[in-house]
């Protein structure tokens, strides 16, 4: 029981962890998304949601599955994240070009204008050669593989 338990808070505190550091590197370090960022974090909102089910559902036998959709919805967050590196790291070519976020409101043309262009394959960012990108692949990955083995565990010894 305590591995199911480990394995939910766990697929909750991950991808908010994660989240949160994309968020913050955006608003606060002005690292701004390109459109493969911003796919690697909708598996992770789903995840979010997910555990925070099995958090409600916890006595029921359902909540283990929702655990094991939440980890496989990190698990796909990573693997677009170890695309998108691959991408940055020029080990093949990307789905889109270029992308930018456009504030709501104002004037359209200005917006346009003066909105930062971001490419999807150059890493803002890296440390010890891993970009955001690759990071998120490690991270989401193995965390994944982690929540499965863990609920996997729960679940025979329930």
């Amino acid at each position: 029981m305590i591995q199911i338990r480990s394995a939910t808070w766990l697929a909750f505190l991950l991808p908010v962890s994660l989240l949160g550091g994309a968020l913050i590197s955006q608003y606060g370090f002005g690292l701004y998304p390109c459109e493969m960022c911003m796919w690697q974090r909708w598996p992770h909102y789903a995840a979010i949601v997910l555990a925070l089910l099995a958090f409600l559902l916890r006595s029921s036998p359902r909540s283990i599955l929702l655990v094991v959709a939440a980890a496989l919805s990190i698990l796909v967050s990573g693997l677009i994240g170890g695309f998108h590196a691959g991408v940055e790291y020029g080990w093949w070519e990307g789905l889109t070009a270029c992308a930018t976020n456009l504030p709501a409101g104002g004037d359209l043309l200005d917006s346009i204008m003066n909105a930062p262009l971001v490419r999807c394959d150059v890493a803002p960012w890296s440390l010890f050669g891993i970009s955001l990108a690759g990071y998120n692949f490690l991270l989401s990955a193995g965390g994944a593989i982690l929540i499965l083995v863990l609920a996997a565990k729960g679940r025979r010894s329930a």
